[in-house]
């Protein structure tokens, strides 16, 4: 299956989804996460013990925690990276489906595809790097090392 998308002058990759299972099991230890500590203090408040500060510091961290496991969630079941190659701007954003971070721009003045090699060595999986020395992007998906140099063939026929 691909993990690539080439359409104009964007391109999209998105991520190997594990199964329905490990997916299902993080959103629910997020979900989890966010709703004990509310459970928890609306307990000790209904039996009449004191509400005191610890219960903020307690919604916190777990609050903390449930977002992290939402974001790892969402990205595992939603995630894809969209790059405009608009030369010689390159714009990078990650979509996790409900919402979207890691807004860059770079401006290189060379501009180079390669791969990076990620993992153990025989799983054959890497990165796309795209940009040229310190002004260089990252991908963050995973993909066949195969699979990486076609598409780099396709984005150097293309530019």
């Amino acid at each position: 299956m691909k993990q690539y998308n080439l359409k104009d002058k964007t391109l999209t990759l998105k991520v190997n989804k594990p199964n329905l299972f490990v997916r299902g099991m993080t959103f629910f230890f997020s979900f989890i996460s966010f709703t004990l500590p509310l459970l928890g203090i609306a307990l000790t408040l209904a039996v009449g013990k004191r509400f005191h500060f610890g219960y903020i510091i307690g919604l916190f961290l777990f609050g903390l925690i449930g977002f992290y496991l939402l974001r790892v969630a969402l990205w595992n079941t939603y995630g894809k990276e969209i790059f405009e190659l608009n030369i010689p701007n390159i714009k990078y954003e990650a979509d996790y489906g409900w919402f979207k971070d890691g807004k860059k721009t770079i401006t290189p003045d060379i501009l180079n595809y390669s791969v990076k090699p990620i993992g153990y060595e025989d799983e054959k999986n890497g990165v796309l790097v795209i940009g040229h020395d310190e002004l260089e992007i990252e991908s963050v998906v995973k993909m066949p090392i195969d699979q990486l140099e076609e598409l780099i063939k396709i984005l150097n026929n293309c530019s």
